[in-house]
């Protein structure tokens, strides 16, 4: 079984650019660099023939070209009661939302499910702490909602795979695609 995803890169500027951000809120695991990534579909557990026939049909996806997109605003996720993460927002794109659509298809095709719920894109910053205070998100969030990044080109997608460590998790390049 290979824990698996696809995604989208993040160029190395950008990447500069956010890790300045990270910085100022306890309790926060800053993901680095080789770590930020926005997510078109998360597949999890898969066998080695689903993922086999996944790669086959997320060739298919690979349609329609390059666009653009561009984060915008930062923000938290959580259950009301405790904040789990912190977040870079990804402004609205009909081409990003139908290129997440299509390799939530692929999936389908491969005989794999997947969660049923919206896309939201955005790109994870940091994981935080159960003990990580409330009005400290609350300020770091209000510190760095203007946050706007250049258009950072979209040319390929790629296929992850996953490996949980007690440190976080480590990613690995299976397969590129080109649109």
């Amino acid at each position: 079984m290979i824990r698996l995803f696809t995604a989208l890169s993040v160029p190395e500027d950008v990447a500069e650019a956010l890790a300045r951000r990270q910085t100022g809120l306890p309790g926060a695991r800053w993901r680095t660099a080789d770590q930020l990534h926005i997510t078109l579909t998360f597949y999890g557990e898969v066998d080695e023939r689903r993922a086999d026939d996944l790669s086959v049909e997320l060739e298919r996806a690979a349609t329609g070209g390059p666009f653009e997109i561009a984060l915008a605003g930062v923000g938290a996720f959580g259950d009301g009661h405790r904040t789990r993460a912190v977040w870079a927002g990804v402004e609205a794109s009909e081409r990003l939302t139908v290129l997440a659509g299509r390799t939530r298809s692929a999936a389908g095709r491969a005989a794999i499910p997947v969660e049923r719920r919206d896309y939201r894109p955005h790109l994870t910053l940091a994981y935080l702490d159960a003990q990580a205070d409330p009005a400290r998100i609350a300020a770091w969030i209000a510190g760095h909602n203007l946050l706007h990044s250049p258009p950072i080109p979209v040319d390929r997608f790629g296929l992850y795979s996953s490996v949980l460590t007690p440190d976080g998790s480590r990613y690995q390049l299976e397969r590129e695609y080109r649109l």
